[in-house]
């Protein structure tokens, strides 16, 4: 099962718009998918306590640990990944360990590109994540109401796709 993990908050995000790309894709290889917008199931701020105990954080959890590959989407805020994707990190941990983990970032320009170091690195270092080595960073420009309108952007996201279906495959099949 291939887990997108959409952390935008925004009734409007483009980060969004990634990941329901990736679903169709990855539907169209007759994949398992399941998608977890944090829009729709909402988690608590991690308390370090009892937060761990809500249904959705151990809905999320699980899912996470069933996945064979993870594809987080997420926008940019002050040059960073927004606070739902690390507080949903937060609240699943070791769920996370040896996972592999594909990025999708939607931000306001063209400065942040480097807003997804933080977060690959904590999954790196933190739970043994394997982090696919290219991920995709889009701007406004690249969308066009609710679709992608950049064909660059379009062929990053195929590349996104097979390069994590290729990991995913040779990794899980011992």
């Amino acid at each position: 099962m291939h887990l997108i993990l959409s952390s935008s908050l925004h009734p409007n995000s483009r980060s969004r718009i990634l990941a329901r790309e990736v679903a169709q894709r990855l539907r169209e290889r007759d994949c398992e998918v399941e998608v977890f917008d944090l829009s729709q199931r909402v988690l608590p701020p991690c308390d370090g306590a009892t937060a761990y105990g809500d249904p959705e954080v151990i809905a999320l959890a699980d899912l996470i640990r069933q996945a064979d590959a993870i594809f987080v989407a997420s926008p940019v805020y002050n040059y960073d990944v927004n606070a739902a994707i690390k507080n949903a990190v937060e609240l699943t941990g070791k769920a996370w360990t040896g996972k592999i983990v594909a990025l999708m970032l939607a931000a306001g320009g063209h400065g942040s590109y480097m807003s997804a170091m933080g977060l690959a690195n904590s999954l790196m270092l933190d739970f043994r994540c394997l982090m696919v080595p290219r991920f995709v960073y889009a701007t406004g420009v690249d969308f066009e109401g609710e679709q992608l309108a950049d064909e660059d952007i379009t062929r990053r996201v195929d590349e996104l796709v097979n390069e994590t279906m290729r990991i995913s495959v040779a990794l899980n099949a011992g």
